[in-house]
């Protein structure tokens, strides 16, 4: 059986938002204002390899399937674009992106049983925090950056009830921390 892992680029104040700067956001890319090192490169390649999926929202799908097919090369860009995605949507009808099925989200659980490996979620603040509230959620990774932004979506919305973690793993790797906890 699979783990669902949630794997997010966070600010010091918990905002996920355009970390890569391809939206509206006032502070769109802020992590490129900062080195996550070669040990930071090499831990997400590594969470890419022990993914079997991707799980993503609808917004983060259409920001990945513009960008990701055009990319070649990359052991990082091979596997994102031939692995099997998920799309959790209600307004999605036909993906363009290679391997991509559109599920709801009472289908989700299922996927950890369907796959051995990981179920990646990235980005995709809301099916993440939908997620977290159904419980469906085993492992966050994150890579806290070093700002604080001030404002913008957030992992964990004011309001959300209670999860319990276990840190697994703390580790810097250039200018950031990356946090491995999983579901106490």
């Amino acid at each position: 059986m699979g783990k669902l892992v949630v794997t997010e680029f966070m600010s010091l104040d918990g905002v996920m938002e355009d970390s890569g700067g391809a939206e509206e956001y006032e502070h769109g890319g802020w992590t490129f204002q900062f080195d996550r090192g070669p040990d930071g490169d090499k831990f997400k390649l590594d969470e890419l390899m022990a993914a079997d999926a991707q799980l993503l929202g609808r917004r983060t799908y259409d920001g990945f399937a513009k960008a990701w097919p055009t990319m070649e090369g990359s052991e990082f860009a091979e596997k994102m674009n031939a692995m099997p995605k998920f799309v959790v949507s209600q307004t999605l009808r036909d993906p363009t992106w290679n391997n991509t099925t559109v599920i709801g989200i009472d289908d989700v659980a299922s996927l950890k049983e369907r796959f051995e490996g990981d179920v990646l979620v990235a980005g995709s603040a809301e099916l993440a925090q939908g997620l977290m509230a159904r419980g469906l959620v085993d492992e966050l990774r994150l890579m806290v950056f070093p700002v604080v932004l001030g404002s913008g979506k957030r992992l964990f919305a004011d309001g959300a009830q209670r999860h319990d973690f276990t840190v697994v793993e703390t580790n810097q790797t250039g200018a950031v921390v990356t946090l491995v906890l999983r579901r106490a």
